[in-house]
């Protein structure tokens, strides 16, 4: 094995590791400001081969297309480029460290810097993660950091408020861990409106195809 080889053998069969992302992540979900009510905790999600695959080979800075990300499910994603290896903890908290130009309710505050990582990290339905990084010699900066969230957050029309502003928990009083939730909706709508078709249709066989978030999950976290 190579070094990058090696870098990834540890990630993917090391749940030590996978334990420090998690519980990296949920740590900065449940202490949030202002408090969640609807905060998921998160769980690990390991990324197909395929795209590691294709990482190790490209080690290419861009964001990847959606087709190369977690297949049958719409992902988020984080990258970071460094030229020393770092710990997961501090990329992590760099990432989340945007907040520094962002106001909950508002957006951001400095049209100069950008918070999106920040409002990923945060984003109330995100509930499974997975990381690698790949160490690329031929790159300027030869560490490439990219973690996946599923399903994806920064959707743009909710992107000032990245979870529900409550009391911890409040959202899921039945289902709370630590200050995070833990009934997370399996089902994903693939229309938008589909309260509005759910209020004017009830969940018959049309809605229940196009919503089975909105019609199946009455209690969980969507």
């Amino acid at each position: 094995l190579d070094v990058s080889e090696l870098i990834l053998f540890y990630f993917f069969f090391c749940s030590d590791l996978k334990n420090v992302i998690v519980d990296k992540y949920n740590d900065l979900r449940r202490n949030v400001s202002p408090t969640a009510s609807n905060m998921l905790k998160m769980v690990s999600h390991v990324v197909s081969a395929q795209i590691i695959e294709s990482w190790k080979s490209k080690a290419l800075p861009e964001k990847r297309k959606k087709k190369d990300r977690v297949p049958c499910v719409r992902c988020g994603e984080t990258i970071l480029q460094s030229s020393k290896p770092a710990s997961w903890s501090a990329v992590i908290q760099y990432w989340y460290d945007r907040v520094k130009y962002f106001k909950y309710g508002v957006g951001g505050t400095d049209e100069n810097e950008s918070f999106n990582t920040y409002t990923q990290v945060v984003w109330y339905s995100s509930y499974q993660i997975g990381c690698s990084v790949a160490y690329c010699p031929n790159n300027q900066f030869n560490y490439f950091y990219v973690c996946h969230y599923c399903p994806a957050g920064n959707i743009v029309e909710h992107l000032a408020t990245p979870y529900k502003e409550g009391p911890k928990c409040g959202d899921c009083p039945h289902a709370c861990e630590n200050g995070l939730c833990t009934n997370p909706c399996r089902f994903r709508d693939a229309d938008s409106d589909c309260s509005t078709l759910k209020e004017l249709f009830g969940c018959n066989d049309m809605v229940k195809e196009k919503c089975p978030a909105t019609c199946k999950c009455t209690t969980e976290i969507k």
